[in-house]
């Protein structure tokens, strides 16, 4: 669980993130699971877009994410999202939270 502060320095970085991920239609499906995961174990950031056609809102589909993987919404807005999650791989430059 991350704090006030660290989501609001988190939030700083992450409006210089494109979104590297869009997820449409099918929604939250097992390849999306994954490859989300693969995706913060690589960057520990990242941004995500929900394509309009999906059934379910970005909030909706980034708390549950967040939930699965045991990572962090950092913001929500209309079809973006960022999540975090502290990456365990050794030799990696780390982002240093406040």
């Amino acid at each position: 669980m991350i704090t006030t502060k660290q989501r609001a320095f988190l939030r700083g970085l992450g409006n210089a993130l494109e979104p590297v991920m869009q997820i449409g239609k099918e929604g939250m499906t097992e390849n999306v699971i994954t490859s989300v995961n693969l995706l913060l174990e690589a960057r520990e950031l990242v941004k995500f877009k929900v394509l309009n056609n999906c059934d379910v809102d970005a909030k909706t589909l980034a708390n549950d994410l967040a939930k699965i993987l045991k990572a962090d919404v950092v913001q929500c807005i209309g079809n973006v999202f960022i999540l975090y999650k502290k990456s365990t791989r050794k030799n990696f430059k780390h982002i240093q939270l406040p």
